[in-house]
């Protein structure tokens, strides 16, 4: 599937040699630049998808400038000590480029939702939002350097070659690890960890599917049947169980009426209150909190 990098800049400064050379593969882009550069270069660059900036090569007695404001201060990105930065989407990066005559860089785009769904893992929704600006990993820049020889192969291999090259590279820059082994069709632990807290924070008041469903970036129907491949029960169960867990600790901890209790505890009165705490622990509240303080 061919992916399209989503990406405005404002450059100067720059004259490409030999055209533009550009591999898609299934969610990623990778273009190989070789530019020329006057005595001085440089500009602005903000990308909607998440993307690796990779300096194979330059010539000249300077080194490029990476920065994320037109004011901040910058850091050398040199090919040996720092050639790789890893930029989130929708982040400003500026470049300022003197005493350098050429640069040879590679530009790796991708599209998330389809390598997460390539490689059936989940990545880490911090670790897509974290720059990693200016590092230097041998195993990395090896694969980096195979996919512009590919690139730049006039005669280029299967598919699956490169592909499998800008995968690894990925892989290894986002630290995706391969997850525990869970339930058939069962929620991530990132997913169940937020979207439990999400109802514990949020119990007191009629939560929709919809929401639930957009916290894990799902559809409701795959939701639905994940979290109760995960947990056991329904969503509307869970938040039950969480707002009698809130009940259970105020009985214990005050002395409201129980008409108060129901009410801070998310029921809809009395009567309701009573019905499921009988229901779920076996004795009406009253009966619960006399034999607990016992």
């Amino acid at each position: 599937m061919s992916f399209q990098p989503r990406m405005s800049n404002q450059i100067e400064g720059f004259s490409v040699v030999g055209g533009l050379r550009r591999r898609y593969w299934n969610g990623i882009t990778a273009d190989l630049w070789d530019v020329e550069c006057a005595s001085y270069a440089g500009g602005h660059y903000v990308a909607q998808d998440p993307r690796l900036f990779i300096l194979l090569d330059h010539r000249g007695e300077g080194r490029p400038t990476v920065k994320v404001s037109p004011k901040a201060g910058g850091a050398q990105k040199d090919r040996r000590e720092s050639p790789i930065s890893y930029i989130p989407a929708d982040m400003d990066l500026w470049l300022d480029i003197n005493g350098v005559q050429s640069i040879r860089h590679l530009d790796i785009h991708f599209d998330a939702d389809t390598v997460r769904r390539r490689l059936q893992e989940e990545i880490d929704p911090q670790r897509l939002k974290e720059p990693q600006l200016l590092f230097s990993d041998p195993r990395i820049m090896s694969l980096a350097e195979l996919i512009a020889a590919e690139i730049a192969n006039p005669e280029p291999l299967h598919d699956l070659y490169g592909d499998g090259l800008a995968i690894a590279l990925l892989v290894d820059v986002l630290k995706i690890v391969k997850s525990e082994q869970r339930k058939r069709g069962a929620l991530a632990p990132w997913q169940l960890k937020r979207v439990t807290q999400f109802i514990e924070e949020n119990c007191l008041r009629g939560i929709r599917l919809q929401e639930l469903a957009q916290v894990t970036g799902l559809s409701q129907s795959h939701f639905s049947h994940s979290f109760k491949a995960s947990t056991g029960m329904a969503p509307h169960e869970w938040q039950m169980k969480a707002r009698l867990n809130r009940a259970k600790q105020l009985l214990l901890t005050s002395d409201e009426p129980l008409t108060v209790v129901a009410a801070e505890a998310g029921f809809a009165d009395h009567a309701h209150f009573t019905r499921v705490f009988r229901k779920h622990m076996g004795v009406a509240p009253s009966q619960w909190k006399k034999a607990q303080r016992s």
